[in-house]
């Protein structure tokens, strides 16, 4: 038996909100503790607030990416990186005019049933 695992075929997430998520390791794809998604938010996009019971790690790699962390505002551009800790109450978005690309790698993997969004 191989002791790896090559991701040729990740799995799209079907999204009603015109964001790409291309989940390459977790629950939806190859079968892992953590999820590793590439992800396109497009311009003027965003979620709504949630309290997710994981760790996400984001890594930007085009564009720029606004979170809402406990009442903190920050942007990240390509090149920056963050780690934000299960239990935080946190809102994504894009309300930028140019797409956002990134990584988003997620401990426990992602599950819809972590996540807590908001109505």
């Amino acid at each position: 038996m191989k002791k790896y695992k090559v991701q040729n075929l990740p799995f799209i997430v079907p999204t009603n909100d015109g964001k790409l998520i291309e989940e390459h390791f977790g629950l939806a794809s190859i079968k892992s503790e953590l999820s590793i998604a590439h992800m396109v938010a497009p311009a003027k996009w965003s979620e709504p607030f949630q309290t997710p019971e994981f760790d996400e790690y984001t890594y930007i790699i085009k564009g720029k990416k606004q979170f809402v962390i406990e009442g903190d505002t920050i942007i990240l551009e390509a090149g920056q990186s963050i780690k934000i800790e299960k239990g935080a109450r946190i809102q994504y978005s894009n309300p930028f005019d140019e797409p956002c690309e990134y990584l988003a790698i997620c401990l426990p993997a992602f599950s819809m049933d972590l996540v807590n969004r908001e109505a």
